[in-house]
Parts: structure tokens; sequence; C-alpha cells
């Protein structure tokens, strides 16, 4: 690994010099172990901690398919799906590598007892299979994590409605948080180059999911003047959401939970910001009884920032602790779009207020690879901008998960794989210049 550093580094390798080196036999990554799924049982959600169950191992390098490549990665950074891998909730990831692994003689490689986790890399690629033409080694890259076969014809209008679509580092083996990682060439993109490895690593997930729930036609088409109800705004995902409305030109309405995380938005240029701690809104009257008043006083409180109008669009990931508010304060024809559900999965709310009012529920689940690369491209053109907070060495991605498990972290938690320390990668000194205090405006308060 040395010397495939070395030759990164250096700034003067070629494409043939990176080609020419010799790659490991094994390679450091951070797994989760098959034979440990049953270590936190009887254990809250809350008491689960990721600092047990994440591991740095030395493992194999795995083959190289057709149409994959190979990346040394530079850094990585830890997504909520990896916080899940971490806990085995809803359920250990081996049940999705075991299936995986039945697909064909090449997918087997992924059914292993070890699982290696992460969906975010910056990095270079090293090699390539059969049939890749569009990448050689000594590119600098970025990653989306969608892995799809496209065998069917149901994926070729929208990528992530294959039946085989897959989250990299989730669903898939051979995951970002490591020095190598395997990948589908169709998932890399060019690194922006204005950006350091940990920064180029830290859009990835988050960004391309925002993109395709706020933005895209798949999402809630948002327009010009729109009222946009963020939770978790300051967030990995919430983070990007309130760039992409502030940028098109949108109203977002920023949920925090401290002042804190309420002047990160105030930084991004959000100026309508609701304090959900400090104003204590308690949706659920106890485990099984929400409370309607609640959510009219939660309403009220945006009609006073929005100069009396209802949200056109919620940006729901939250879930079951919020779902029924989310509902209730979308305005008449609104949309409510969801890609996940981080305080749990089973969503409860009023039907009256949804029908009655011709409001629509759309399930959003990561980009396709048209929106990733629409997303990737905002990132290189400086119009959205990294959220990352904190970094850490790779042997302390469990402190990184644990971070972002407890609700401890702002923006995104960026993880150093090969990269020997922060700042290093940037090769357009005079665009990075001029974005400098955007970039850094997570790290800065």
């Amino acid at each position: 690994m040395k010397d495939i550093l070395d030759a990164i580094q250096s700034g003067t390798a070629t494409s043939a010099d990176l080609a020419a080196l010799p790659l490991p036999e094994s390679y450091r990554a951070i797994t989760v172990h098959k034979d440990e799924t049953e270590m936190f049982a009887g254990l809250t959600t809350r008491d689960k901690d990721p600092r047990k169950s994440l591991h740095l191992d030395d493992v194999p390098l795995p083959e190289l398919g057709p149409g994959e490549a190979l990346v040394a990665v530079m850094a990585s950074s830890v997504n909520y799906n990896s916080v899940w891998t971490s806990i085995f909730e809803p359920l250990p990831t081996f049940g999705f590598l075991e299936r995986y692994g039945t697909l064909s003689e090449l997918t087997r490689r992924h059914d292993l007892p070890y699982h290696i986790i992460g969906s975010d890399l910056a990095g270079v690629v090293l090699r390539t299979g059969p049939g890749v033409n569009a990448w050689k080694p000594g590119a600098e890259v970025v990653a989306h994590c969608l892995s799809v076969e496209l065998e069917s014809s149901d994926g070729h209008n929208d990528t992530m409605l294959d039946p085989e679509q897959r989250i990299w580092g989730f669903e898939t083996n051979f995951g970002g948080l490591a020095e190598i990682a395997l990948v589908k060439s169709n998932q890399l993109m060019p690194k922006p180059a204005h950006l350091t490895w940990e920064e180029a690593a830290a859009p990835g997930l988050v960004n391309s999911t925002a993109y395709r729930q706020l933005v895209s036609r798949n999402g809630a088409q948002m327009k010009q003047g729109d009222n946009v109800l963020i939770w978790g705004a300051s967030g990995g995902l919430g983070s990007y959401a309130t760039q992409f409305a502030l940028a098109g030109g949108a109203n977002p309405i920023c949920v925090v939970s401290s002042p804190a995380k309420a002047e990160i938005c105030r930084a991004m240029g959000a100026e309508a910001i609701i304090d959900r701690n400090a104003e204590d809104y308690r949706f659920w009257k106890d485990e099984h009884t929400q409370d309607p008043k609640e959510w009219k006083r939660f309403g009220k409180r945006i009609r006073e920032l929005t100069g009396g109008e209802d949200v056109d669009i919620v940006f729901e990931h939250p879930g079951r602790e919020t779902f029924g508010a989310s509902v209730y304060v979308t305005r008449k024809g609104g949309t409510i779009v969801t890609c996940a559900s981080t305080s749990g999965y089973q969503h409860e709310y009023d039907n009256r207020y949804l029908w009655m009012s011709l409001k629509r529920i759309v399930g959003s689940h990561f980009a396709n690879y048209r929106e990733a690369w629409e997303a990737n491209r905002l990132v290189a053109k400086g119009k959205i901008h990294p959220t990352l907070s904190k970094v850490y060495p790779l042997e302390e991605t469990g402190q990184a998960a644990y971070d972002v498990h407890r609700n401890l972290h702002q923006g995104k938690v960026g993880v150093l794989c090969l990269a020997p320390g922060e700042g290093l990668g940037v090769r357009d000194e005079e665009m990075r210049a001029r974005h400098l205090d955007a970039i850094n405006r997570f790290r800065n308060i």
C-alpha cells in the first residue's frame, strides 16, 4: 500500500505507472462479523454501541470482474446505513450478502463471514476489469452507491427500479470504509477538483439522496417559491436539502434540535428556523398515542415564519416520531417525500388530512445514475458544498459511527482511509479560494 500511496501523492505518476504497480494481497477495512449479529440482543437501539461491533481487519483483495474497478480509497464517510449495519438493525446485512451471492458465480464473492461496509469514497482508480473504457488507472474519482445489474427492462427508465438494485457497502460487500474498494465502473464520477479527499468523500450518498427527494421528477419536483419543511436541517441529509432549497429559489423551514444547529442553518443562508427542543414539541403523548394539538401548534409556528403559508413539501426522514405532524402541516395538494425512518419504520398519520386535502406521500430511495451525476456536478461547480464537520482516522470509525448514531454530529463525519492527513488532494486552488468559507462553514461553528 505504501508504493500505491507514494505514487498517488507524487503528483507525477502516470496512468501506466499506477497500472504497473503490484496490488497488495490484502488491505485494511472496517467490517462487521457474521458470528456477532446477536451481540446486542436485548438492548434498546440507543444502547447498541458501534464501537463494539465495528472491526478494523486485514482482508484479502477481492477478484476483479468485468465492468468493475478497484479504487484506492483516500477518504470515506459515515452514513446512517453504516450505523444500521453496525447495530444489526433492522436486520443483519448478511442476509443481503447471502441473497446477492446466489445471483451469479461473480456475486458469490460478496457472501462472506465479514462485511466490509461504507457507501462513500474519494480515491484513485487502480485497476479496471474487462469492458471498462471510460476510466483508467490514476483517475481521481468519487463513487455513488447505486449497484444494479440492468438485465431487466424495469430499470432502464429509472435505474432505481432495477429488480437487482442494491446499495453498495450496505447490501453488497467491499465498501468504501477501507483502503481499497471494489465498485462497478458506472458508480464512478469525477472528483471535484477544488475539494480535499475527505471533503469530496462527504456529499456522495446524502447529496444524491436529497437531490432525488427534492429536485428530481422522481421526487417532489421542487420549484422556485416553494416552502420546504426540512427535518434535521443541519444533519447529513438535511444540510444538503437546505442547500438545494436555497439554490433552487425555495424557502427552507429548517427544523433543528439545538442553538448550534440553528446557527449552522443561518450560515447556509436559511432564515426560517425552528428549534424543536427549545419549543418543546411533543408529537406523541405516549408510545401509542399522538397529540394532534401539537401538530396544530407546529403548523401555527410554521405559518408565522412563512407569512401565513403552509408548506408545499416536507423533506421527511425521521419517520415514526414526526410523520403524523408532517402529513398534517403540508398544504392542500402538497407533497411529503420520505427516504428513511431513523426514529422508527412504523409510521402513523391521520388519513383524513391526506385524502381530503389531496396530499401525496412519495417514497424516495437514493438516486439513479443520472441524478447522482447531476448532484455531483453541482458540487464540482461550487453550487452545493460539503457539510463536513469532523474527520476521524480509519482506526476510529467506530467512534465516528457512534457520533452519528447518538446524533452528536453536525453535517457529515469523514474518515481518512489511505490519506495520511487532512487537506490533501486539492487540484484547483483558485476555485477553492472562492468557496473556502462555504466549504468550512460546518467546521467553523
